[in-house]
């Protein structure tokens, strides 16, 4: 079976870590978005509760009513919608909603139900949020809607995984001014926040009222802070098969690899119907037995090709092979093969990977 371990206990222990950073004048904010990153949102918000999330994050309102079903209580907001949608479910479950634009927040006036809503505001990434010509209109149109709620304003980095860069302090400087101008149209924001991950983790100067944090949560650090962080997700398959390849024999589609040596093959129940792109070839080191052995050959739609030399420490079918996680490749260390993100590689598991849950057992009663 190819599975996805989720280690409960390592979230609780990073949400702690987190929480104890930032303080106890900052809130919290656990990003749950796309099923928690791939760990589970429904299994996992329960422990971030527990373990000292003030609110938690998504990115639909779809995934923050389907959290809010699941019998968490804490404070949720959606960020992604359309003005045109029927927000009807969304505020029944009260869902903080954000504002990424002048027509989002018409929309929600023109709705006239109360709601809390959060103000995304443009500061220099160029993607979702308010344009600084139509702060003023916004903020005093939502200013005027008694059944409008405005907590605070939002933003995002586009660069705080380079502490260092110029960017950094320009979408800070903005974010303030952004908040200034707020206030000056009669808006309280008492909860204001702009740091994600790297900016929680390497720029204390960003955290405001409240951090909106993601990929720290599951135990990744995308600014090697230093910070006490335990990955959480280890993918992992079977050996389905061991067999003898003799020295210029090829192997998989268009026998694109070579033996050069006498040895053995290991056959791998995972394959890109399953998440692991077609280009991980001659890039993934496969841990089995706690030792690493390179892939081969071309990455086929349900199996790939491990390459054990003589195999001297004995490989058998049934063996558990690692493909990123305890045991094997880290996330990072395989992002950095592919030339990506760990954010990435962490969305790599689908297709017939199953999460298999460890720990929490004190924590999510």
């Amino acid at each position: 079976m190819l599975r996805t371990r989720i280690d409960l206990d390592a979230i609780s222990h990073n949400v702690k870590v987190l929480k104890d950073m930032v303080g106890p004048q900052v809130n919290l904010m656990c990003v749950v978005k796309a099923d928690a990153y791939g760990h589970g949102a429904l299994k996992v918000a329960p422990i971030m509760a527990k373990a000292g999330a003030d609110a938690l994050g998504v990115a639909t309102v779809e995934e923050a009513v389907a959290l809010r079903r699941s019998g968490i209580d804490l404070p949720i907001l959606g960020w992604m919608w359309d003005p045109n949608q029927d927000l009807t479910d969304a505020l029944a479950s009260n869902i903080d909603i954000g504002i990424p634009s002048l027509e989002h927040a018409q929309a929600l006036v023109a709705a006239e139900s109360p709601v809390r809503v959060y103000v995304k505001v443009e500061t220099g990434m160029h993607r979702s949020g308010v344009d600084e010509e139509q702060w003023r209109e916004t903020f005093h149109l939502l200013a005027d809607a008694p059944h409008i709620t405005v907590l605070g304003l939002m933003s995002h980095f586009a660069c705080a995984d380079e502490p260092e860069h110029p960017l950094n302090d320009a979408q800070e400087r903005t974010f303030r001014r952004a908040i200034d101008t707020a206030r000056e149209c009669g808006l309280d924001c008492p909860i204001n926040h702009l740091a994600n991950s790297p900016g929680a983790l390497a720029r204390p100067s960003s955290h405001f009222e409240q951090v909106r944090v993601g990929i720290a949560c599951y135990g990744l650090d995308p600014v090697n802070s230093g910070a006490d962080l335990r990955p959480a997700m280890t993918w992992a398959s079977t050996v389905s098969n061991v067999k003898p390849i003799q020295a210029g024999e090829a192997a998989s589609y268009g026998l694109t690899w070579e033996a050069e040596h006498d040895g053995q093959l290991a056959v791998i129940a995972a394959g890109y119907a399953d998440g692991v792109p077609r280009s991980a070839q001659d890039k993934l080191q496969v841990g089995i037995g706690g030792k690493l052995y390179p892939q081969v050959g071309r990455v086929c739609m349900d199996q790939i090709l491990v390459d054990l030399g003589e195999n001297p420490y004995n490989v058998v079918a049934g063996d558990e092979a690692i493909l990123f996680g305890e045991g094997g490749m880290s996330a990072t260390e395989l992002a950095d093969a592919l030339g990506t993100i760990d954010y990435e590689v962490l969305c790599l598991p689908g297709g017939r990977s199953r999460c298999v849950y460890e720990g929490g057992v004190d924590l999510a009663g």
